[in-house]
């Protein structure tokens, strides 16, 4: 189907058609019309959805308008009412948002997977028994039973018409929520809910209720809205498409919500008979659905329909006489002043600040570099949805730069307030989860280079702590990020690991696409802004961590040679956070040996698209000539902030001395009976040490400098033989020293050596 503007246009063509006798309408077919026939009574109501506690003098000006445009409509809604909101509704356990719904009227809810977030007792007790609307869930059943646990349906005066809403919640809410909240239900198909509900509802039996008009209110819809059309939505979600061609024919409108979209289509009705409306209205009070039925009493049939989504504007004049308005305007200034004071309560302590990262003139949100409040935030996605009860299994936390509105700066006794936590993110985003492979987090990464035309050319991602990467960003756009390390392992590129963010960034925000690439995202439906509270209070006092994450490498080696020079150049060890040290020198070692201290030098110039990298080491040594062959890492330190970054290789051995054979030939000789050694010297191996003597042998102790000096030995073992002479002898037992002394005492130099 088409959207709004398109459709009206094709609708003239129908009418025409229809007028010029091409086209005979069914008896009890709905037509979508401009406005409604004037023998038709108008059956109003007025939707929302997802509006998770943003209470605003706006919307209630909308919607107290609306009721008096229309007399008699209905205030419904699609679910999330409550959950997922702001600082001024959340820090007073959503009492303003509720009461300020009350205040305009609303009469009926879906459950909405939010409704679950504080568990089904809450729902059905602090939150059921505030609110002056019904929760519907016809879907949400006691668990191993098919008895509903919540009410399937409420039937409402609509201008004199019975209106049924049912409800039904998202199946997904189970992954949602936590685990023990929910463990005295299950959730059920909600189509077949819906199916089974209306079914009884139209049967013309009084005793389990009748209604002359149903509609469907799902916490469930499609994934895009705007531009998107209906039938490209049903391709892309199977849900969805559910929802359009399996609810009944006795169901004459679908409210959704969810996916936080904007649209409303018109649906073919499943046996073809007419059209229906699919309305959402976006999110956080944005828009004010507004649906007009046109019901035949004569024939008990809803004829015809408008439908539009309402723009929330500011509040005129007029609304300063209507009830409605006045009194949810009076709750969102009250609500407002009480979570000013709520915000000055002291909810963690700071050893010092936590802030994004500066620019050169001091300000704050250099969005080109590392901060440690990004990288803070990261990893509570982690520690947040890893905490018993929570959905678990999270490998990597990632966070887009632009998210962080605020910097957490402690007052002089080291106090972090409420009021601040909440300030750095501001959006009130759902943290959402999604498996993605290897090979996709590298391209994430990559995807920090913005595309042409994008309005910064670079954003600095911020990673859990258990993530480090090398990258050279003078190589071409694709090729930049050079290695990647998960806990202190090369990552897997074909492994998947499960990411966890805001579900903006989730969903593939600021460009970061390569995320739309990995598995269906699963909302945790806790909020970002409240489980980084909760992080806080858990970790306090929280110290500043000026470890960097992230190491540009001009040169970096993939393969080393033992005993041979390793160079390349190391930048990016400084971070620019607030009271971050400079770092003066970086240890690097290599497959666990240290080989040496390097001096970082003053930051080299930044300039876009490039990331910052301040603070530079030129690094060179010798790799240790009895490095092991095999896979190795090299490892940097930098002293002062703990900057650790990383980088796999692959070892080559060096190059090996044959050993000297202790007696002449070396190839085999044809006259056995000719020594080739003189054959009183004795060839048996020794059975004492040899004194003296050293060892070059591979596998010896290094002490991590680039000298090629041999360790004293003192092992008992094998045939020891001396080299640097001519026609040498082999020399044992008591006999071999005494001819190394006598040699020694001629000044004849000798070296003894364990041949392997």
């Amino acid at each position: 189907m088409t959207n709004r503007i398109a459709r009206t246009c094709a609708l003239s063509g129908v009418l025409a058609l229809a007028f010029a006798g091409a086209l005979t309408p069914a008896a009890n077919a709905a037509t979508v019309v401009p406005a409604l026939d004037a023998d038709l009574t108008p059956v109003t109501l007025l939707g929302t959805n997802d509006f998770h506690g943003h209470f605003t003098k706006d919307f209630a000006c909308t919607v107290a308008t609306a009721e008096q445009e229309f007399p008699g409509s209905a205030f419904i809604s699609a679910g999330d009412n409550v959950g997922g909101s702001p600082f001024e509704s959340a820090s007073q356990d959503d009492n303003p948002s509720i009461d300020y719904l009350n205040a305009l009227k609303l009469q009926v809810s879906s459950v909405g997977n939010h409704e679950f977030d504080r568990g089904f007792d809450d729902l059905t007790g602090h939150v059921q028994s505030r609110a002056q609307w019904t929760y519907l869930g016809a879907n949400v059943y006691k668990k191993g039973t098919t008895t509903p646990a919540l009410p399937e349906y409420k039937v409402l005066d609509v201008n004199g018409v019975k209106v049924a809403v049912v409800g039904a919640v998202t199946t997904d809410t189970k992954n949602m929520v936590g685990a023990d909240g929910i463990a005295s239900i299950n959730f059920g198909d909600p189509v077949a809910a819906v199916n089974r509900v209306a079914a009884k509802l139209k049967d013309g039996d009084p005793s389990n209720g009748e209604a002359d008009v149903v509609v469907a209110e799902y916490h469930e819809g499609a994934p895009e809205g705007g531009s998107a059309t209906l039938e490209q939505m049903e391709s892309a979600s199977p849900v969805f498409k559910n929802i359009v061609t399996k609810t009944s024919t006795n169901v004459s409108a679908i409210f959704t919500g969810h996916t936080h979209q904007l649209y409303d289509w018109d649906a073919p009705m499943p046996d073809g008979d007419g059209t229906r409306p699919i309305i959402q209205t976006d999110f956080y009070a944005h828009n004010l659905g507004i649906l007009n039925l046109g019901y035949d009493k004569a024939s008990g049939k809803v004829k015809q329909y408008s439908v539009a989504n309402r723009k929330v504007t500011a509040p005129t004049d007029a609304c300063g006489s209507l009830p409605a308005y006045t009194a949810a305007a009076s709750i969102v200034d009250s609500a407002n002043a009480r979570a000013a004071q709520i915000g000055q309560q002291v909810i963690a302590q700071a050893t010092g600040p936590i802030t994004s990262a500066l620019k050169p003139d001091g300000s704050r949100d250099d969005r080109l570099a590392e901060s440690n409040l990004s990288n803070a935030i990261a990893q509570s996605y982690v520690d947040s949805l890893n905490a018993p009860g929570r959905p678990g299994s999270v490998e990597i936390g990632i966070m887009n730069p632009g998210g962080v509105r605020a910097d957490l700066v402690p007052d002089a006794a080291g106090n972090l307030t409420f009021a601040q936590a909440a300030a750095v993110m501001p959006f009130n985003n759902t943290v959402a989860t999604r498996e993605i492979s290897g090979a996709t987090f590298v391209k994430l990464l990559e995807q920090q280079w913005q595309p042409d035309g994008a309005s910064r050319p670079f954003l600095k991602m911020g990673l859990s702590s258990n993530v480090t990467y090398t990258f050279d960003e003078t190589k071409p756009a694709g090729s930049r990020i050079t290695s990647v390390m998960v806990g202190g392992k090369a990552i897997d590129q074909a492994a998947k690991y499960t990411v966890a963010s805001n579900s903006f960034l989730m969903a593939g925000g600021d460009n970061f696409t390569a995320l739309n690439e990995g598995g269906p995202i699963s909302d945790s439906g806790l909020i970002d802004q409240g489980l980084f509270v909760e992080w806080l209070k858990a970790h306090s006092p929280v110290k500043p961590s000026y470890a960097k994450q992230s190491l540009s490498i001009h040169g970096q080696p993939t393969n080393v040679k033992a005993g041979e020079k390793v160079e390349f150049t190391a930048s990016g060890f400084d971070m620019t956070s607030k009271n971050s040290p400079t770092n003066t020198s970086v240890e690097v070692s290599i497959g666990g040996h240290v080989v040496g201290t390097f001096p970082i030098s003053a930051p080299r110039a930044a300039t876009p698209p490039y990331p910052a990298n301040h603070g530079e080491a030129t690094i060179s040594f010798t790799a240790p000539s009895d490095l092991a062959a095999g896979d190795a890492v090299i490892t940097m330190k930098a002293k002062e902030s703990d900057t650790t970054g990383s980088f796999p290789v692959t070892v080559e051995a060096g190059a090996t001395t044959t050993p000297t054979p202790t007696t002449e030939p070396t190839t085999p000789t044809t006259e056995p009976t000719t020594p080739t050694a003189e054959p009183t010297t004795p060839t048996a191996e020794p059975t004492t040490p040899t004194a003296g003597s050293t060892s070059s042998t591979t596998g010896a102790t290094e002490t991590g400098s680039a000298s090629d000096s041999a360790s004293p030995s003192t092992t008992t073992g094998p045939k020891v033989d001396t080299d640097g002479v001519s026609n040498e002898r082999a020399v044992t037992g008591l006999a071999g020293l005494a001819a190394v002394v006598v040699a020694a005492g001629a000044g004849i130099a000798m070296r003894l050596r364990r041949q392997s």
